[in-house]
């Protein structure tokens, strides 16, 4: 018995013994390269045991076994398993899931994960932004993803901006890729007024995008091939970036607060002579005023950038909300210039009915103020604010007390600076609303219905005035016909209201039936309705005293007022379906199929359909060593595109008055889709002991049914205008993408990456027939009215450059030609594309830098052609380049290649120096982490452009076709600085 009792005792000793050693407490810190982590999942290996991370990082688990494995994951973050081994303190850093093939893209109606997509598809996650806030989220994508391509129409503040995904798909329009916002595709197009021509020429409205708050954006996925982008059908033409906006990660309250102070300076090299070099030339001394005059003090400024960014966020297992509110004042370089936004947005999901309904509600709302001033895209002879501040004697000054506005008068074919500044006005205010919900219900474990309503409207005033004081030839100038005498000043106010609405019904069927066979598929309907109307008012000839035109714009001349208006809707309705199996492990298949219905295409042929088929084999999958993924990817299909305008396969006829009808377009009853077949062939790799990832592609792409605008050539009472019809022949895009990541250093206190992508693009027009030949790029200036650059003709790139050769000047300072024009071996659009990055981080400091360029193009300098030759020195001004040339003041400024430049350029993009403050103070004042930043953007450009800066494309529209890599009196790029604070509570 007693025995027994000792052996017992010495059972329940051990027993005791070992469960004080198997058990213990950890913990630990998690944090990633920037910062601790908030709300970090922690849980042990097998078991439901688990926690999240405090405000700090810092984490507690009680009675965990030694030889137990911790599993910590976080949204945006790679999930890492640590193995306690007896450890009671386990600091543990994420890394980005963007770094390898497991991160998830967002695509049409769903996510995959990038290791099993079948077409070319790149994400760029918010850590991965500069830490700069751009204006509008297209800059955010400069030089990141390979075949994507960003250009600013100029350095203005929310210019429009062109994006081109492997390069132009089509002549005329719609080459941008469509925009879908939380899974609500925009309306796309301008949703702001451009500013109408008093003269002077006009201004392009602003860029589309630049409602978006960057701070709002978790990440934006860009689809480039038929495989991933048919599921849009005819939208989808041109590639499609799917934005996705922030959400709550953490499970508690969390408020983040972020601000900035910026200045920006005038960052070209480019001049004209100042006043000394001027007086030094013959010319220049013999009209010698007096006076003294410096461009750029005449117009320039140091602009300053205000942002303020505040959010709150709560996420539970049944909800999650997100609120934030942004402010963002950003001057322009020159005086009277600048952009001011304010946004509000709202996320808001709720899970019902034991999680089966799952109802999520976003809703944005942007207001956005922006200055513009005489920036112009199309001024005649007389020019614009620009042209004459560049011009302007420098010995001439701007003042001159003696005459009744205060400002020197040279005659009304020059526009003095100072004066056009201060008596012209143009102003403009957009409202954007966009919101949308989505419903979801799980009608089984593996299938659910989605039902979504989305809701798009914008409301776009531009206000324009010229005081009566603007003595300006054929500007702002009426005869009023009671009193015959000549008035001055003109005021406009033009308006453009846009509604959209979007309805989706989807069935998505997920199921696994075998480890070898597993099936994603949906089903789903589609209804779009945009709706456009909008007026214009004008006043012209008002009295010499009225200074507030816009307050009475009737009370110009009576005869002279003038009011019109619009209205418009266009449908799209669609069915679409895709499948997505999953093969024995190995194999992925995606097969996509949408039919579009459009109200724009002509009786009998508004619908169209659109397939695809991608396909991708995983070689190798998770091995260790040298190759440790490869995926090879095929994909093949149709989308198409109907970017014309609306009614242009209708005839319209408008009531004229004494019972006359007139016709109103030029219809085309027979218009319908523009199609696009491609294919591509890529892979996906990860090398080197998963320090090195990337993907390679090679995609050629063929449009048809080419849409182009066809001017009247005959007269009344015959239909006048342009006609849209569909052409015979093809443009053709192929190239070849490379996008590489390569981990130098993978330590935890010390992290260094390299990023690196090109893209190699050609594309040509073939088959089009020798009788289709189209002018395009129109230029303007004195002497150069009706005269054009660009051709689209067969055999040759799309807007290749149709010029004279000029080959210099003769003993006389004549200017000589080889011939006359022809189509040349030179195109606008670059022909190679390129954007590296780095970022270091050293415990609490990061550093980041990015580059981007691009090649093989050509410029044409509409500005030099149209200011700069020797005929227009002395009585104005000119570059040094043109003073000291053999040209003679009687030759002509001739149109030709003597204006044709290399448009090469490698830009520092961003360059970022960081500080991530954690614990101690930050602890006591309840702060989770700061990170403070001071930035430079466009610090240094490589080119030999002799403009104000090679990245432009001035809108120069010639009957429809739009034009590429022209330069004509462009907004100048500034040069900014910035410093930040982001604060987490």
């Amino acid at each position: 018995m007693k025995n027994s009792l000792i052996k017992g005792f010495l059972v329940m000793l051990t027993s005791v013994c070992s469960t004080i050693g198997y058990s213990q407490n950890v913990s630990g810190v998690v944090s990633d390269s920037r910062g601790t982590l908030n709300g970090v999942s922690v849980t042990v290996k097998g078991t439901k045991n688990g926690t999240s991370s405090e405000a700090d990082g810092s984490y507690t688990l009680k009675n965990i076994g030694s030889n137990a494995t911790l599993v910590f994951t976080y949204l945006g973050m790679k999930s890492k398993s640590v193995a306690v081994d007896g450890q009671s303190v386990l600091n543990v850093v994420l890394e980005d899931e963007g770094a390898d093939l497991k991160e998830v893209v967002v695509i049409g109606y769903g996510t995959v994960k990038k290791k099993d997509a079948t077409g070319a598809v790149d994400i760029l996650s918010n850590k991965k932004f500069d830490n700069i806030s751009s204006v509008s989220p297209a800059e955010i994508l400069r030089g990141k993803v390979a075949g994507v391509q960003v250009t600013n129409s100029s350095g203005e503040p929310g210019a429009a901006t062109s994006i081109r995904i492997r390069g132009n798909g089509s002549l005329r329009s719609g080459n941008g890729p469509l925009i879908v916002v939380d899974g609500v595709p925009l309306a796309g197009g301008d949703v702001s007024s451009g500013a109408s021509s008093l003269g002077l020429g006009t201004s392009t409205a602003k860029n589309p995008l630049s409602f978006i708050n960057q701070n709002d954006i978790e990440s934006m996925s860009i689809l480039k091939d038929a495989s991933s982008t048919a599921i849009y059908g005819a939208r989808g033409a041109n590639g499609v970036i799917v934005i996705t906006t922030k959400k709550g990660k953490s499970k508690e309250p969390e408020f983040t607060y972020a601000t900035s102070v910026s200045t920006s300076t005038y960052a070209s090299k480019f001049d004209v002579m100042s006043r000394e070099e001027f007086l030094a030339t013959p010319l220049g001394a013999a009209n010698n005023k007096g006076g003294s005059y410096e461009w750029k003090d005449a117009i320039l400024r140091t602009a300053i950038g205000i942002n303020h960014d505040f959010a709150f966020s709560s996420a539970t297992e049944k909800s999650n909300t997100r609120v934030s509110i942004g402010v963002s004042e950003s001057e322009g370089i020159v005086n009277k210039t600048g952009l001011d936004k304010y946004t509000a947005s709202l996320y808001n999901s709720n899970d019902f009915i034991d999680g089966r309904l799952k109802v999520e509600t976003r809703l944005s709302y942007s207001v956005i103020n922006d200055q513009r001033g005489l920036i112009t895209n199309n001024a005649g002879f007389v020019g614009n604010l620009l042209s004459s501040a560049l011009r302007w004697n420098p010995t001439q000054s701007l003042l001159d007390a003696t005459q009744p506005s205060g400002y020197t008068f040279l005659g009304d074919t020059d526009i003095n600076p100072a004066h056009i500044q201060d008596s012209y006005t143009n102003d403009g205010v957009l409202n954007k609303f966009l919101g949308n919900i989505t419903s979801t219900f799980k009608l089984r474990s593996d299938l659910k219905y989605s039902f979504v309503i989305g809701f798009e409207k914008s409301n776009s005033k531009v206000s324009q005035q010229a005081t009566p004081d603007l003595i300006i030839q054929d500007f702002a100038v009426a005869t009023n016909p009671t009193d015959q005498r000549v008035y001055r000043g003109q005021a406009t106010i033009a308006s453009d209201d846009r509604i959209n609405k979007t309805i989706e019904h989807n069935l998505t069927y997920n199921k696994s039936f075998s480890d070898n066979f597993s099936l994603n598929a949906i089903l789903g309907y589609s209804y779009y309705a945009y709706q456009s109307n909008g007026n214009f008012v004008l006043g012209k000839g008002f009295p010499n005293s009225q200074r507030n035109l816009l307050e009475n714009i009737a009370g110009g001349i009576p005869t002279e007022f003038r009011s019109t208006s619009y209205r418009g809707l266009e449908e799209i309705q669609s069915v679409f379906g895709r499948a997505s199996l999953n093969l024995y492990k190995k194999l992925n298949v995606d097969l996509t199929v949408r039919r579009d219905g459009s109200s724009k295409a002509a009786s009998g042929l508004k619908y169209g359909t659109f397939p695809s088929i991608g396909l991708g084999y995983k070689v190798v999958e998770g091995k260790e060593g040298m190759v440790n993924d490869l995926k090879v990817r095929f994909n093949a299909g149709k989308t198409g595109n109907i970017e014309f305008p609306r009614n242009s396969s209708l005839s319209l006829i408008r009531y004229n008055g004494s019972n006359e009808f007139v016709p109103v377009n030029n219809a085309n009853s027979e218009l319908t889709w523009e199609t696009s077949t491609s294919y591509g062939v890529g892979a996906d790799f990860t090398l080197l002991k998963n320090r090195l990832t990337g993907s390679v592609d090679y995609f050629q792409k063929s449009t048809t049914n080419l849409i182009i605008g066809i001017p009247s050539t005959s007269g009344q009472p015959s239909p006048q205008g342009i006609k849209y019809k569909n052409l015979e022949g093809e443009l053709i895009n192929k190239g070849f993408e490379i996008g590489l990541n390569y981990k130098i250093i993978d330590k935890q206190d010390l992290t260094w990456d390299f990023a690196a992508n090109a893209a190699f693009l050609q594309n040509k027009v073939q088959n089009l027939g020798a009788s289709n030949v189209f002018d395009v790029a129109a230029i303007d200036g004195q002497g150069l009215s009706n005269e054009f650059v660009q051709r689209i003709q067969d055999g040759y790139p799309v807007y290749n450059y149709y010029l004279k050769e000029f080959t210099g000047y003769n003993a006389a300072g004549d200017s000589q030609y080889s011939t006359d024009k022809q189509m040349l071996d030179k195109q606008p659009l670059p022909k190679v594309t390129l954007g590296f990055s780095t970022n270091v981080s050293y415990k609490s400091f990061d550093f980041s830098t990015s580059f981007y360029g691009s090649f093989g193009h050509y410029l044409y300098n509409n500005t030099n052609n149209a200011l700069f030759y020797k005929g227009q020195l002395g009585a104005r001004n000119v570059t040094p380049a043109v003073a000291n040339s053999p040209q003679n003041v009687s030759d002509a400024n001739t149109a030709s290649t003597k204006y044709l430049e290399k448009g090469d350029f490698l830009r520092m993009g961003s360059l970022t120096l960081g500080y991530n403050f954690s614990g101690g103070l930050l602890e006591a004042i309840k702060i989770k982490n700061a990170r403070l930043f001071v930035n430079g953007a466009n610090l240094f450009v490589i080119t030999n452009y002799s403009g104000f800066d090679p990245e432009v494309d001035t809108e120069k529209t010639l009957n429809g076709i739009p034009s590429a890599g022209i330069d004509y009196l462009a907004y100048p790029r500034a040069r900014t600085f910035t410093l930040g604070l982001n604060v987490t509570l």
